[in-house]
């Protein structure tokens, strides 16, 4: 299998032919890594904004045959037409960002949402059925692009649950995660909803929706890749959960264990994506995501 059709493979709850995929939503350390980093393109026009654009494309690409990664996700729409353009959607499974649902509110208007949630429910839900419009025409567009995966990246969920009660989730939140979802499978791409936090509450409700595969299974939350393969493994593909804490403050050993019990709980026949419990973000040191890259090489492999 190329390393997209293990993707594939994996997105369908099929077993891939050799070794879990693996990928990163984000991967910030190509500094560390090559010496060079993408170059932010807002303000670029012209021939400036061309080579930041295919500079971009190229560390995307290096980054993914460098790392073995079987998705290559970007939330430029430039950047997809030109990996598409130059082929590399024949290896690897190229991915945009559209999601419209409502998440956990800035610490703004936190106050301002939650009394709008029961003054002006109706309202509020107006604001949210377009902003679903939007999102599945955004995300049409990216299909169009050369995507064939859609991200959905709305955080719902703190460490000690979600913001919205299940009750109001249910009121607020998964009706229009259900038609983005089925807009984006009807216009042809494979879904991954992200939210980091502690989702067991709302499980049943984002399964519920169809996606193809939940990320992030946030164990610094307290979700455990056991449980939620032993619930739901046989109905949504699993991405995750190596524990980003323990990435920046763990030891060496602590590390490579959780990535085995990862590895070890997540991959049993099929539907299973490996990566971090969020991004492999600035600041991590690159030989400990690396480590765990090895992990999977060692543990990672079906018979």
């Amino acid at each position: 299998m190329t390393p997209k059709e293990r993707a594939v493979a994996a997105l369908e709850l099929r077993q891939p032919d050799d070794i879990v995929p693996t990928f990163e939503l984000e991967f910030q350390l190509c500094q560390e890594l090559f010496g060079t980093d993408f170059v932010p393109t807002h303000g670029l026009s012209g021939a400036e904004l061309d080579r930041a654009v295919a500079h971009n494309a190229e560390l995307h690409l290096r980054v993914a045959e460098t790392l073995d990664y079987s998705i290559i996700r970007t939330g430029d729409i430039r950047v997809l037409r030109r990996l598409a353009k130059e082929g590399a959607g024949r290896k690897y499974l190229l991915c945009g960002e559209a999601d419209g649902t409502l998440g956990i509110p800035t610490g703004q208007n936190m106050v301002e949402l939650s009394a709008r949630l029961f003054e002006h429910s109706d309202e509020v839900k107006e604001e949210l059925d377009r902003a679903a419009e939007q999102a599945i025409a955004w995300g049409r567009e990216q299909i169009e692009a050369g995507a064939e995966c859609l991200t959905m990246c709305t955080d719902y969920c703190f460490n000690q649950g979600p913001f919205l009660s299940p009750q109001m989730f249910a009121e607020f939140v998964t009706p229009y995660l259900h038609r983005i979802i089925e807009a984006h499978k009807a216009n042809g791409a494979y879904v991954i909803k992200h939210t980091d936090g502690n989702i067991m509450p709302i499980l049943d409700q984002l399964v519920s929706a169809g996606p193809h595969a939940l990320h992030s299974l946030d164990p610094q939350a307290g979700v455990d890749i056991a449980e939620v393969k032993r619930l739901y493994g046989d109905k949504v593909c699993l991405c995750g959960n190596v524990n980003c804490g323990k990435l920046q403050t763990g030891t060496d050993e602590e590390v490579i264990q959780d990535a085995i019990y990862s590895i070890t709980h997540g991959k049993p026949g099929g539907g299973y994506i490996f990566c971090t419990s969020n991004v492999a973000f600035k600041g991590m040191e690159l030989r400990r995501y690396m480590m765990i890259l090895e992990v999977r090489q060692k543990y990672g492999r079906y018979d």
